[in-house]
């Protein structure tokens, strides 16, 4: 209970303004989960409806993850050039349509073309986002901000769960991509209500000014100096979405297809799981105030193996169902960090860019992670040992690679 009142009087000692920009900032990376997620809770239905095997259908999954970081650059520098809050609006109207048009794809190969666009509008989202609500937000309290922030993406999942169990059986998957285009309708919060980065308009005023040649020079040291902190961040983040998406993306297909649970079971064990994501987002996040951001994330990551047999290896939908909640409750709880440690990280010309790119970089180089965990479940007969040799070998690298990192707690 202490870290969910210490977050509520941070929030009630924000601004009004400061207000509208979290929540803005979160519900940009909710409704984008939103969309991402379901797709995961549709591949049996997909793959039936095009003929095609559920590894075939998770490609598309491969392909969101590989173009996610042309998503961050693009978005990322116009962010960085044009502001925080326009680029912000344009992103959720580009996932949004992307997202609609999803819903009447004719093949498995527009489908592909459509996720692929999709990757692009989802990798701008989380840095700009991230950029926007940190550079607004107090130093004080930012391990908690930065622990709700993240699990916009848990709350994201929930609510694709609860529309997979609810809305599946009576308008299908191509309905459920349609009611998937809503988050279009944020963009009217964030025109009425979002105010603009004040680190940004600070920076675009000193951009207006003649800066002396000596000024241009010492900040094109200082991005070079920065070069082997971010090739780290981008292998910490690799780790982190091997993490994540090795304990996510194909575990409903895993409870559909080999334990052979219903779309409504499913569902409700998705909706479970994510609220416990949301719940150790949060805790660790609010715990890295104290223990600082690597301390709180190697715990996370070391725990989470505890959970296996249960996750992996259960045979009834609630031992199973507690699996994932533990599971899931150390996977987010370590990524409930991840914000405040990579603005923290981040020198403030390249905030909306930096931190994004890493982020959606290190999903690059495991973009082929669903894919090839379903050829090889489709290989050896199950998912379990694949889900369970996956968790191991991913927790102890996060593990390792934090212990090795800066701590940077409140810098900005």
């Amino acid at each position: 209970m202490l870290p969910l009142m210490s977050f509520v009087r941070d929030f009630r000692q924000l601004t009004a303004a400061q207000r509208h920009t979290f929540v803005a900032s979160f519900l940009g990376w909710t409704l984008d989960s939103l969309d991402f997620f379901l797709l995961i809770f549709c591949v049996k239905a997909i793959s039936a409806d095009f003929h095609a095997k559920p590894s075939e259908v998770l490609g598309a999954v491969f392909l969101t993850q590989a173009f996610r970081p042309v998503g961050a650059i693009v978005f990322g520098l116009l962010a960085d050039r044009f502001g925080r809050r326009p680029i912000l609006m344009i992103n959720i109207l580009s996932f949004s349509v992307i997202e609609l048009a999803c819903a009447f794809a004719p093949s498995l190969a527009a489908l592909m073309v459509l996720r692929a666009l999709f990757g692009i509008a989802m990798g701008g989202e989380w840095g700009v986002g991230a950029a926007l609500a940190f550079e607004t937000l107090p130093k004080e309290g930012r391990g908690g901000f930065s622990g709700i922030l993240q699990e916009g993406y848990a709350l994201g999942s929930i609510l694709a769960s609860a529309a997979f169990a609810l809305f599946f059986h009576a308008i299908g998957w191509r309905g459920l991509f349609i009611l998937g285009a809503s988050p279009a309708l944020l963009v009217f919060y964030v025109q009425a209500r979002v105010a603009e980065s004040p680190v940004w308009l600070a920076g675009e005023k000193l951009r207006k000014e003649r800066l002396a040649g000596s000024v241009v020079v010492k900040r094109s040291a200082g991005l070079v100096a920065f070069l082997p902190r971010f090739l780290f961040l981008v292998l910490l983040m690799t780790a982190f979405m091997s993490f994540s998406h090795g304990t996510q993306d194909v575990y409903p297909t895993f409870l559909e297809v080999q334990i052979g649970l219903t779309p409504r079971v499913v569902g409700i064990i998705g909706v479970l799981y994510g609220v416990a994501q949301i719940a150790g987002g949060f805790f660790f996040g609010s715990l890295s105030e104290k223990w600082g951001r690597k301390r709180a994330i190697v715990t996370a990551a070391l725990l989470s193996m505890l959970a296996i047999p249960l996750w992996a290896y259960g045979h009834t939908a609630l031992t199973l169902g507690i699996g994932a909640v533990l599971m899931q409750f150390m996977v987010q709880g370590a990524w409930g960090v991840v914000p405040a440690y990579l603005t923290e990280l981040t020198p403030a010309p390249m905030r909306a860019t930096a931190p994004g790119l890493a982020y959606q970089l290190g999903g690059l180089v495991t973009s082929w992670n669903a894919k090839a965990q379903a050829l090889a479940a489709e290989r050896w007969g199950g998912y379990s040992n694949v889900l369970a040799i996956t968790v191991v070998i991913v927790a102890l690298l996060l593990a390792g690679l934090a212990m090795l990192g800066h701590e940077a707690k409140a810098k900005i």
